[in-house]
């Protein structure tokens, strides 16, 4: 088997979080009286709050700063995160993969909180040996430096792991990064392979040749 790594994305991947991303991006939008109901709910799927930050920050007031208004919808989410749902088979497969010996990290656009949020409320139980967050790095997807800083942490090449994404910039930062891309419930995705299941996952890894 050439594949040793599976890299996970994890909002809209292994956790549904998008409606709470939502319901907390328009909770504190609704706390400064910012309206944004011109703007389709999916929009920032895939964008971390800071490219969020840069498209809506001239609708705040002048004295609210980046770091106050991600930090209020960061704990907003939080507070919120039993409502969470782990995407479908997303638990049995992390624990087939670790199963086969298969090395598991999470990758996320999103910031450090959210992440050990998410990373908790699916109790991997120490499976995933490390995540890489928004704040542990300088440029978010989709450029290419989360996967890299992963692939460099695990000391592996990328054709030796693959990326889980369900988004356009998770997928664009993925195969900059060189990594084989598997497009989870997303077929408009330029993907290496295209799963509705991610209980299918496993039974494809012997068929990734080496890049």
């Amino acid at each position: 088997m050439s594949i040793k790594a599976v890299l996970w994305d994890i909002d809209g991947t292994l956790v549904d979080s998008e409606p709470l991303h939502l319901k907390a991006l328009l909770a504190v939008c609704m706390q400064y009286k910012v309206d944004i109901s011109d703007i389709p709910d999916d929009t920032f799927i895939g964008v971390n709050l800071n490219g969020v930050w840069d498209a809506l920050k001239r609708r705040f007031p002048a004295p609210l700063t980046r770091d106050i208004w991600t930090s209020a919808i960061d704990e907003h989410y939080v507070r919120q995160s039993e409502t969470l749902h782990a995407m479908p088979g997303a638990i049995e497969t992390i624990q087939s993969l670790n199963a086969l010996g298969i090395r598991q990290a999470a990758v996320s656009n999103s910031g450090r909180q959210v992440v050990d949020t998410n990373l908790a409320f699916l109790r991997t139980n120490g499976i995933f040996e490390f995540s890489i967050s928004l704040d542990d790095v300088s440029k978010a997807k989709p450029d290419p430096e989360p996967y890299l800083q992963a692939l460099t942490r695990m000391e592996i090449e990328p054709s030796q792991a693959l990326s889980v994404e369900d988004s356009h910039s998770g997928a664009k930062s993925a195969q900059a990064a060189g990594l084989t891309l598997v497009a989870y419930n997303n077929r408009g995705l330029p993907a290496d392979l295209w799963i509705d299941d991610l209980k299918d996952l496993p039974s494809h890894l012997p068929n990734f040749p080496m890049k």
